[in-house]
C-alpha cells in the first residue's frame, strides 16, 4: 500500500507499476514483507521529516528487515554488524545507546530510515538494486529538503544521491558506511547524533532522543 501522503510523488505514477510487476514475477523469496515495504514513508510523514539517515537495501537475511534502513525486528539477536557500530558510534557520542535493533521511535521523532532500495530477495544483498528503487530515494530526497533538513550519507550509494538534495541551510553529514569493512574509515568519530542535536538546537527544535527504541506506535501493518 502506498503511504497517502507520499503518494503524490512522480515514482508511484511512473515507476512504481513496473516496479510492483518485477516483484509479483519475482519466484525468490522478498524481504521485507510486502505489508512493511513502504514502512519508512508510513511512519515518517513528509512534513514531519526533520532528519534523514539514507541506506542501502534492506538486510537479506529473513526476520530482519522490517521496512526501516538500519532497523531490526524488535526481537532479533545478535543485531547486524553495521547497526552494531552504529550503535558503538552513539555510545561514544552520547553516551547511551537503544536496548534494541528497533529504530521505529527514532521515525516517530521525524527520523526518516529510508533504504535507496525497497526490497531484496532472501540472501541475495543488492539483488534488486537494478529495478529502479533508487528514484523514489531521489524524489523523497528532493521533497524534503525544500525545508532546512539534516542528511546523514553513511557510503557512497548514499552520497551519489546528495545531487538530488535542494540547496537549503541544512546539515550534511558525509561519512563512510557503519559496516565493518568501512567504519573505521571515518565512521567512527564522526559524532552523528551530537551534530545533528546541536543543529536542531540550534533552530530551537527538540532534540532527537536517540536512546529510545522500540515501538513508538501500534502496529498499523507497516512495522516490525
Amino acid at each position: 500500500m502506498v503511504p497517502p501522503a507520499w503518494a503524490h510523488l512522480p515514482f508511484f505514477g511512473t515507476d512504481w507499476p513496473r516496479i510492483r510487476a518485477a516483484l509479483a514475477a519475482e519466484t525468490r523469496a522478498i524481504l521485507p514483507p510486502e505489508p512493511d515495504r513502504f514502512a519508512a514513508l508510513a511512519l515518517t510523514q513528509p512534513d514531519a521529516v526533520r532528519v534523514v539517515i539514507l541506506g542501502q537495501d534492506p538486510y537479506p537475511t529473513p526476520g530482519h528487515a522490517h521496512g526501516l534502513a538500519f532497523s531490526v525486528a524488535p526481537d532479533v539477536r545478535p543485531v547486524p554488524r553495521s547497526l552494531v557500530n552504529i550503535f558503538k558510534e552513539m555510545k561514544d557520542d552520547l553516551g547511551v545507546a537503544p536496548d534494541t535493533g528497533d529504530l521505529r521511535n527514532w521515525a516517530a521523532q521525524g527520523v526518516l530510515l529510508l533504504n535507496t532500495c525497497l526490497t531484496v530477495p532472501a540472501g541475495d544483498a543488492g539483488g534488486h538494486a537494478r529495478l529502479g528503487w533508487q528514484r523514489l530515494a531521489e524524489e523523497v530526497l528532493a521533497h524534503v529538503s525544500r525545508r532546512p533538513c539534516a542528511f546523514l550519507l553513511w557510503g557512497a550509494q548514499a552520497q551519489a544521491l546528495k545531487r538530488r538534495i535542494s540547496p537549503g541551510d541544512h546539515l550534511i553529514v558525509e561519512t563512510a558506511h557503519p559496516s565493518p569493512l568501512s567504519a573505521r574509515r571515518g565512521f567512527f568519530g564522526s559524532r552523528p547524533f551530537s551534530r545533528v542535536n546541536g543543529w536542531l538546537a540550534a533552530r530551537g527544535m527538540a532534540p532527537i532522543d536517540w536512546a529510545e527504541g522500540g515501538p513508538a506506535l501500534p502496529s498499523n501493518g507497516f512495522g516490525g
